[in-house]
This record gives C-alpha cells, sequence and structure tokens, in this order.
C-alpha cells in the first residue's frame, strides 16, 4: 500500500476568541460560504431535502454532513463528492486561555500527488485563516 495514502498534516490557527464563539459560528453550515471557500465556494450552502448541500463549491455539488452538535468542539464534517467519493474531515476547536485554536487535519486521498496535496493544504490554511479573521472582527456569535 503507498504510504503517501495515509500522509496526513495538521493545519491550525489560533483564534482571539473563545472557543464556544469560534463552534457557534464554523458549526452554522449556511456560514461556509463566508470562510470555507475551498468547501462552499463563494456561492451558497444551503438544505435541500434535509441535507446540506454546496452547489458552487470548487469541487462541483458537494453534500456535506457535520457531527451532531456537541460541547466537545468537534466539528468533523463529510464531504460527498460528485463522484460519490465521502472524505472525512477531523476538526477541532480547542480552548486555549481566553482565545482557541481551531485545528483540521487534512488526509492525503489515495492516487493524490503532491502538488494536489499542497494546494489543499494551502487552501485549507486559507480557509482558516479567513475564519479567524471573521470570528475575531465580530462582537458576538450569531444566534444559534
Amino acid at each position: 500500500m503507498n504510504s503517501a495514502a495515509w500522509e496526513s498534516r495538521h493545519l491550525g490557527v489560533r483564534v482571539g476568541r473563545r472557543a464556544e464563539d469560534v463552534y457557534a459560528y464554523a458549526s452554522q453550515p449556511a456560514n461556509l460560504p463566508e470562510w470555507a471557500h475551498g468547501l462552499g465556494g463563494t456561492g451558497t450552502v444551503e438544505r435541500i431535502e434535509g441535507r446540506w448541500v454546496a452547489t458552487s463549491s470548487p469541487m462541483g455539488r458537494v453534500e456535506i454532513s457535520f457531527a451532531p452538535d456537541n460541547d466537545l468542539g468537534v466539528l468533523d464534517h463529510d464531504v460527498t463528492l460528485p463522484s460519490g467519493e465521502t472524505v472525512h474531515n477531523p476538526v477541532r476547536v480547542i480552548a486555549d486561555g481566553a482565545g482557541s485554536e481551531v485545528v483540521f487535519t487534512l488526509r492525503r486521498r489515495p492516487g493524490m500527488s503532491d502538488a494536489d496535496f499542497r494546494r489543499d493544504a494551502d487552501t485549507v490554511a486559507a480557509d482558516l485563516n479567513r475564519l479567524k479573521r471573521i470570528v475575531e472582527s465580530t462582537g458576538a456569535p450569531p444566534a444559534r
């Protein structure tokens, strides 16, 4: 088996807001287009027939299912690609004093080139930095 298929990178960003505030914002699928351009594109993520769907993601139409709401900061989500392949994305919001850290585990998919893996890592890092800017610039998380 190709060991590159099992490669993971942990990408993180420190956020100057409480973990609860970051989680409250980032756990709302409708907010994805504002910060997760790599997933939601710049379009909309909407609930269609009980499923969250990004119709204008860079990967095409994708379905997104999140871990149930929780108090642990778990933002894991599965993305079902147009091909039918489902990619599991572990994400955590971790308390860090008065702030927090958001950590995304990027896993290399079988057959993914080094360049594609780097490009995915760059996209995730940009998304996490966008999340940081948005959450730090708002006074309070949106109502749930």
